[in-house]
C-alpha cells in the first residue's frame, strides 16, 4: 500500500486553493486545503505534512507571518510560497526564512512539480 506524502495548500482565493489541489494530486500527493494562515494553525496539522505551500498576502496573518510562527514552534516542514505581488524584498524575506521556492502567480505546474519533488516522491534524485 502506497503512503501518499501530504501537501497543505493555503489560499484566501478558493480557486487557487482548487487549481493547486489538483496540480498537487496529480503528482501523487494527498492535500488539505485551508483558506487562511489562522485555519491551518488552528487545524494542528502542520507537524504532519510533508510540505506547505501557501499564499504570501492574505486577510489576517500573512503567509510569511505564519511561518514564522511555525518555526517559532519548532514546526521545520518544507514550505512553498506563492504570490501575486513577488517584490524582491518579498521573496529574500520567504527563502531568508527558509523557504523552498517563492513562486510568482499564475503558477507554472511544471515549478510546482520540480519544488515538490525536492521533498516529495523521487526527492533521492539529487538536486
Amino acid at each position: 500500500m502506497h503512503n501518499h506524502p501530504i501537501a497543505s495548500v493555503i489560499d484566501d482565493d478558493e480557486s487557487v486553493r482548487t487549481a493547486m489541489s489538483s496540480l498537487v494530486r496529480s503528482l501523487d500527493w494527498d492535500v488539505r486545503l485551508y483558506a487562511s494562515a489562522e485555519a491551518f494553525l488552528a487545524s494542528g496539522i502542520a507537524s504532519n505534512v510533508a510540505c506547505i505551500i501557501s499564499d504570501v498576502q492574505m486577510p489576517g496573518m500573512s503567509g510569511l507571518d505564519m511561518y514564522r510562527h511555525l518555526l517559532e514552534m519548532g514546526v521545520t516542514q518544507p514550505i512553498i510560497f506563492i504570490s501575486a505581488f513577488a517584490s524582491d524584498a518579498v521573496r529574500r524575506q520567504a527563502l531568508d526564512l527558509g523557504a523552498m521556492c517563492v513562486l510568482t502567480k499564475p503558477v507554472d505546474g511544471g515549478e510546482v512539480s520540480r519544488c515538490l519533488a525536492k521533498v516529495g516522491p523521487g526527492s533521492a534524485s539529487g538536486e
